[in-house]
């Protein structure tokens, strides 16, 4: 009988929901991660070679992939070959003691292992399975390849990233892989949800192209509604002024006035009293329109002082400010600490491993869970035992089919 949220009563709003992790790298990894920082049991179910994230040129870290040791955090890995039927009845058998299926796969792909939603729920009709994809799974472009890059790209994204007139960047991050995974578990939350009330089971789709469309946000409907391209803003904002980096004597700071007071406050902070009277300057709409005039003017103020310097100013002031951090500076703010967002592990190859942790609050719930990523294969015979019952004659006759590893 498949888990439910509502039955159990634990401190992780998940614990006893159990997901089986068909999906690689990133657009399939990564929701399946959020949730088991919930407490949901997540077992990662892996080829015989291996999730391709195990790949240790990417991200380096003495001789594993910092990407899989960040995104598989609190899992477990068990082996099977879904290319034979003793590894696929094997899955079949823990499909029908869990809740979701998450994969990264194309449909042809799903059908032809027979890990399909069709398949899939006549063995449990319960069973939520969440597929991650890049274009979805029918139409023109179902096969295109979706690595993160292609996917920025071909959204728009890379057309408004980056400073006007410059050759086009990506986002810092895989965007591109990561909004797969955030979408993925509002998806897998909602159908679980309705389970409750229905006792049925769902197919959750994503695409990675939706949903980067989607994170276009109030851009993408300018351009539907009024044909209006953007160009790429580089730290500024095209309808809001003064909202940017301005560079100061040892970093950058940024301001952000989107209020009418914020900008009143500004002026007073600047000592410049013709700046706050200029009727060019003397509401949002004009700052807008005379962007060129106004900007390059607080451009040389904010040059004569420290960033240190203007934040005291600024915060004191009650003007939106920030520096423009790189990590170290980033992780070393308050709110890192105060907030538990940095999490570590001891891994038994690499040894301690130090990560971002769970934005995600709830009442009653101890910090992230921490336990290391997996090794290829590390809880393969536990799972076996634990979940399914079966005895070390079974479990040593399905390593002899090549069923598992």
């Amino acid at each position: 009988m498949s888990a439910t949220i509502m039955s159990v009563d634990q401190s992780y709003p998940l614990q006893g929901v159990r997901i089986l992790e068909l999906g690689q790298i990133i657009a399939g990894t990564y929701g399946s991660q959020v949730l088991s920082d919930l407490g949901a049991e997540v077992i990662k179910v892996e080829a015989p070679e291996g999730d391709l994230g195990r790949n240790p040129s990417v991200a380096p870290y003495r001789g594993a992939s910092g990407l899989f040791l960040t995104f598989n955090r609190n899992k477990k890995s068990i082996v099977i070959n879904l290319k034979t039927d003793a590894g696929r009845e094997v899955f079949y058998e823990l499909v029908k003691v869990s809740d979701v299926v998450v994969d990264n796969f194309r449909t042809d792909v799903l059908e032809r292992l027979k890990v399909d939603y069709g398949t899939l729920s006549r063995i449990n009709p319960r069973i939520v399975q969440c597929s991650v994809t890049g274009f979805g799974t029918a139409g023109a472009y179902k096969h295109y390849p979706a690595l993160d890059i292609i996917i920025q790209a071909i959204s728009g994204h890379m057309a408004i990233t980056g400073e006007s007139g410059r050759p086009p960047v990506r986002v810092g991050i895989p965007l591109g892989d990561l909004s797969g995974g955030i979408f993925s578990c509002k998806g897998i939350l909602a159908a679980l949800f309705a389970r409750e009330r229905t006792g049925k089971g769902a197919r959750v789709e994503i695409s990675m192209f939706d949903a980067m469309l989607n994170l276009l946000s109030y851009m993408g409907t300018m351009w539907l509604t009024n044909g209006e391209l953007p160009r790429p803003p580089g730290s500024g904002h095209d309808y809001t002024v003064p909202w940017q980096a301005f560079s100061a004597k040892d970093g950058y700071v940024v301001i952000a006035t989107r209020e009418e007071n914020f900008w009143r406050k500004l002026c007073e902070l600047l000592e410049d009293p013709a700046l706050g009277r200029d009727p060019r300057f003397d509401s949002n709409a004009n700052r807008v329109k005379h962007k060129d005039i106004l900007v390059p003017h607080l451009e040389g103020i904010f040059r004569k002082r420290t960033v240190s310097d203007w934040l005291e100013r600024l915060r004191a002031a009650g003007v939106p400010a920030a520096p423009v951090n790189h990590f170290d500076r980033a992780f070393a703010e308050p709110p890192v600490a105060e907030r538990e967002m940095i999490v570590e592990y001891d891994h038994p190859d690499v040894g301690k491993v130090r990560l971002p942790g769970n934005p995600i609050k709830v009442s009653g719930m101890p910090g992230t869970i921490s336990n290391p990523a997996p090794r290829l294969g590390e809880h393969t015979d536990l799972i076996l035992r634990e979940v399914l019952s079966l005895t070390a004659e079974q479990i040593a006759e399905l390593r002899q089919q090549g069923a598992i590893k």
